[in-house]
């Protein structure tokens, strides 16, 4: 069914909106997916903050006009998919990695953040950037290691001290 014209204006404003709030955008191209899968998808994104919308790439052009994802107005051809991370800036590129090793018909087209349009090797940097509670635990367990380390080194040499005296 066709969208009338107060539809598409709804859509925009409503991606739009999104845009101005999001960290990253991600652009997969699909092709055959079955809906239950885009369900699937759309359920394990929700749960990391991330809003998935297929839309139509004229209506999504209007919607990136003059936010910081306007650079991916030149990659936008075919069946597309988009996801906004909202939390974190690599959160949706970890999903749709995953998904992207089960899928063949899915394909990761490019990524934006913070205004810019990045590269393969910036794509993997962002999808393996820790989360804040990530990065908070490895500072923790460093800590730990480094704590438990001196003990270790500290009761070795009174072991030590007290062998030499015997």
């Amino acid at each position: 069914m066709p969208l009338n014209q107060q539809d598409k204006k709804t859509i925009i404003e409503k991606v739009n909106k999104i845009c101005h709030s999001a960290l990253s955008v991600v652009i997969v191209e699909f092709k055959n997916i079955s809906v239950n899968t885009i369900t699937k998808l759309r359920k394990e994104a929700l749960k990391n903050d991330v809003y998935i919308h297929i839309i139509r790439n004229t209506l999504l052009k209007i919607a990136f006009n003059k936010t910081e994802f306007e650079c991916l107005n030149t990659v936008l051809k075919g069946s597309i998919l988009v996801a906004f991370s909202m939390k974190h800036p690599g959160s949706a590129m970890r999903i749709l990695q995953v998904y992207e090793k089960e899928f063949n018909n899915l394909k990761i087209v490019n990524v934006a953040f913070e205004g810019k349009l990045l590269e393969k090797q910036e794509i993997l940097q962002l999808a393996l950037m820790p989360t804040h509670l990530e990065a908070v635990s490895r500072f923790i367990f460093t800590i730990q290691e480094a704590a438990i380390g001196k003990l270790i080194r500290l009761l070795h040499s009174i072991r030590n001290k007290k062998e030499k005296n015997k």
